[in-house]
């Protein structure tokens, strides 16, 4: 089984790829067709995976990973602990600005069982955005779905003068005022 890593091949000309990763497959999936209906000047592959390694014979069949998404479920312990666990195959060198966080299920707090605490923590550790958003709800998919797909652009090298670390050091100012 393979370490994630963000620079060891070559990108691709006007594409870029997005991991999802989370035990939430439904959740995958409708985040995964909200991003393909957005639109966009590049071509995406989208690739979902419940948690990380990446099984290595298909290793060279995968494009470059331009954004890793950790996707945790506020309701389920479960998810955040498959999350954790996933973080230990992924290069330090995606932490910078290639990782975020999505927690989904924020709409519903009396139904929590995970603690805005160990969010906070998991963003603080890893120096990566956290993104919140109620994937049940059309309007925050979509807005969701955007914010993914800006990110994705970004860490693709497809805006000119700004870079992952760049916009993911804004994220982090904009958090902690």
């Amino acid at each position: 089984m393979a370490v994630a890593r963000p620079f060891d091949k070559l990108p691709a000309l006007n594409s870029a790829a997005l991991l999802l990763v989370g035990a939430d497959g439904s959740a995958q999936q409708r985040l995964a067709e909200a991003v393909l209906r957005e639109r966009k000047e590049f071509e995406i592959s989208i690739h979902l995976a419940t948690s990380l390694p990446l099984p290595a014979e298909r290793d060279h069949l995968r494009p470059r990973i331009d954004l890793i998404v950790f996707i945790i479920d506020i309701k389920s312990k479960y998810s955040l602990k498959n999350v954790e666990a996933s973080l230990a195959y992924v290069d330090a060198s995606f932490f910078l600005g290639k990782v975020c966080f999505l927690v989904t299920g924020v709409g519903r707090v009396n139904n929590c069982s995970i603690e805005m605490n160990a969010i906070w923590k998991l963003r603080d550790v890893y120096c990566s955005p956290v993104l919140l958003c109620e994937l049940e709800v059309e309007r925050i998919q979509a807005t969701t779905a955007q914010r993914l797909l800006r990110m994705l652009q970004i860490c693709a090298g497809h805006v000119p003068g700004v870079s992952a670390l760049t916009f993911g050091s804004l994220m982090r100012s904009s958090a902690d005022d």
